[in-house]
């Protein structure tokens, strides 16, 4: 059987910012009061009316209205039928600073909210023009501002806050934005928001974000690389400020250096990437299940102190957050892919609530920090996507032709340069990887059921949980067995993998979950068997989560699914009186090939029977007693015409490939059983 090949990691798409608590009522009012003046019941042309007032009072007052509606997501067509967008891009070099920051988080809401046409839209209007001067002229700013004192904000920096976090989403949905971005240098206009991280941390993580997301697949943006601004990365790698939010900050600095490592000197590579891993060590290492319920109480201590009337301010705004940050929607991405939307709306949150700002950037921060690591175990070859949902045959005849060796050959272990291998390993990472796929702590959960403003930490906590069950599945796919312990560590593995999966009364059901340890499992599971090492798992466990698997819509759950049924009765094969069992996975991929209504899901299905069957005395009864000939008979020409009509246009030239080379084996898979019954 072949290995499954993990996606690269795309950077999310982040985030809405919010009113001010005390604004929230004034604007719900506003809406109240306008509510019929449009046939949708949205205020957009009165509020748009406004930005043309003399008053900046009033425009700053209509600028924050238009950022309050916009989040509800069915007001925005009303804004743009009204041309909000050129009507709002002036108003980012308002004579009113209040007024550039207010028109510039409407626009980022605008931009997060509607999602990538609504970014495109954005770009095709121009308001990259205005949008880059206006950076230009905040990092000017940045140099003729006093001093602050007593902890106070920069305006000049609150705008530029509101600015790159616009930046930011144009260029994870707009391949025009991300044009500009390159050709207009704005990488040297980003770097001084992010070298601003002594002074003001909130600032240089939305600069890392958006370094993060446009390094990512870019190499035109790579010749403009320069040393200000490695740097610049460098320093914030090596900075030793406490808090979550600069640990936080320092893993997005991280990923940027790995997206950026073919700029750095030669002499400096080796250096670099040992920081970078260290960097992720260190925040793997951190404990969520502990600090979160330590925060928590910080928080309530605080609270004992704290005015009355700031407290239900604080908690309204709080649990307005919470609502938002709960809402994982969708979300288009720049190369056309749907990804899970992992919203960050830490900005929503008060001031009052610096402990859960701090969980929040610890949760985001070791998510991160996994999905680097992932990006460092694959490949960089351009078909990587394309292997998401394919599979292919390393045992059977799948490339004689040689029509998909090479595709094969992307999904072989070993592929991680000596220097990252040797980084993963000294810095302990599948360890700690390892410890990170365990279910949140009981005592977090509690926490965060137990106050709305923290219930959204328990998407996060489990998220982070998935990412690490992905970031396994890569290592195991990566590394050999010796570099990860041996039979000993990798027979420890797979238990608590079946204590993930079987341990609860009923198997899980949360798909996520399930796309994530099944893939794990299918990669343990291949190197265990791959080393004849013994594992611990029954058959009847397996044939339950494949069961389960079945009704996933996930396309991923049911092809691991599949593949490791084929592993576990290419194990049994092997082995004297198995017969019984070898009848019971042959129905079961029988069933699959025949019923599932994903082509490529058959292909696996009949790619693992190829394999279990293939020779054997146990595997020759089997096969007769489930009369294995006249059912692969029947359903040869059923498979392809389902090739020949869904084929082009629903399924990829790569995974087409495969498909082909199956039917292909199916015909000769079938005249060997033939010749197996004329004995």
């Amino acid at each position: 059987m072949g290995k499954s090949k993990t996606t690269k990691f795309k950077r999310p798409h982040f985030s809405t910012v919010g009113l001010p608590a005390n604004a929230v009522k004034e604007v719900d009012a506003e809406k109240e009061e306008h509510d019929g003046d449009d046939d949708d019941g949205c205020p957009a042309a009165e509020l748009l009316e406004k930005l043309q007032s003399p008053s900046a009072d009033v425009r700053e007052f209509a600028c924050a209205s238009i950022s309050r509606v916009v989040q509800q997501s069915h007001t925005i067509p009303g804004f743009l039928q009204r041309d909000a967008v050129r009507r709002l891009g002036p108003m980012l070099l308002d004579s009113s600073l209040a007024v550039r920051e207010t028109a510039t988080g409407a626009l980022r809401n605008l931009s997060a909210c509607g999602g990538q046409e609504v970014c495109e839209d954005m770009a095709k209007h121009d308001v990259m023009t205005p949008l880059t001067a206006l950076l230009r002229e905040c990092c000017a700013g940045f140099e003729s501002t006093a001093a602050q004192i007593n902890d106070q904000k920069n305006a000049v920096e609150d705008v530029a806050n509101e600015a790159v976090n616009l930046l930011w989403n144009l260029c994870e949905s707009s391949n025009q934005a991300l044009t500009v971005f390159n050709k207009s240098g704005l990488l040297d206009v980003v770097t001084p928001c992010l070298e601003r991280h002594p002074h003001n941390v909130e600032l240089a993580i939305s600069a890392a974000h958006c370094l993060h997301t446009v390094t990512e697949d870019n190499p035109e943006l790579l010749c403009s690389m320069n040393t200000a601004v490695l740097g610049a990365l460098e320093t914030v790698l090596l900075s030793s400020q406490p808090g979550m939010a600069h640990t936080l900050l320092k893993t997005l600095a991280a990923g940027t250096l790995w997206n950026v490592k073919g700029s750095l000197p030669a002499a400096r590579q080796a250096q670099t990437l040992s920081a970078v891993v260290a960097t992720l060590s260190q925040c793997l290492d951190l404990d969520a299940g502990t600090l979160i319920p330590e925060l928590r109480q910080a928080e309530e201590a605080r609270h004992l102190n704290a005015p009355a009337v700031t407290d239900m301010e604080d908690q309204a705004a709080g649990e307005l957050a919470a609502e938002e940050m709960d809402d994982d929607v969708e979300a288009p991405k720049r190369n056309g892919k749907a990804a899970k939307n992992d919203n960050d709306f830490s900005d929503l949150l008060p001031r009052g609530k610096e402990e859960l700002r701090e969980a929040v950037a610890l949760l985001t921060a070791q998510q991160t920090s996994l999905e680097i690591i992932v990006n460092m175990c694959c490949s960089d070859d351009p078909s990587d996507d394309e292997w998401e949902e394919t599979s292919s045959s390393d045992e059977s005849e799948m490339g004689a032709d040689g029509l998909c060796d090479g595709l094969s050959n992307l999904m072989s272990p070993l592929c991680l340069s000596a220097e990252v291998h040797g980084a993963l390993i000294n810095h302990s990472i599948p360890e700690k990887v390892l410890k990170k796929t365990q279910f949140p702590r009981q005592e977090a959960m509690d926490v965060c059921h137990q106050n709305p403003s923290w219930k959204s930490l328990i998407k996060k906590m489990q998220r982070v949980q998935f990412r690490a069950l992905t970031c396994l599945h890569s290592i195991l796919s990566t590394m050999d067995a010796e570099s990860l312990g041996g039979a000993a560590a990798l027979q420890g593995a797979a238990q608590h993998l079946s204590t993930l999966v079987f341990g609860a009364a009923e198997l899980p059901k949360d798909e996520e979950f399930l796309e994530a340890v099944i893939s794990a499992m299918r990669s343990l599971l291949q190197m265990i068997a791959s080393k004849n090492i013994p594992q611990h798992m029954t058959l009847q466990q397996l044939m339950s989560l494949s069961e389960a698997a079945t009704r996933c819509e996930v396309v991923s759950v049911r092809v691991n699914a599949v593949a490791i049924l084929g592993i576990t009765g290419s194990t049994l094969a092997k082995e004297k009186g198995t017969a019984e069992a070898l009848q019971m996975v042959g129905n079961a991929l029988l069933q699959i090939a025949t019923r599932d209504a994903d082509l490529v899901v058959n292909g696996e299905a009949l790619d693992a029977l190829f394999d279990v069957f293939a020779d054997g005395d146990e595997a020759e009864t089997a096969a007769k007693n489930i009369q294995l000939l006249p059912a692969l008979k029947t359903l040869q020409p059923v498979f392809k015409a389902k090739i020949r009509k869904e084929g082009r246009g629903k399924y990829t030239a790569q995974q087409l490939c495969v498909l082909d080379n199956i039917k292909v084996n199916l015909r000769r898979f079938i005249g060997y059983l033939e010749k197996v019954v004329k004995k």
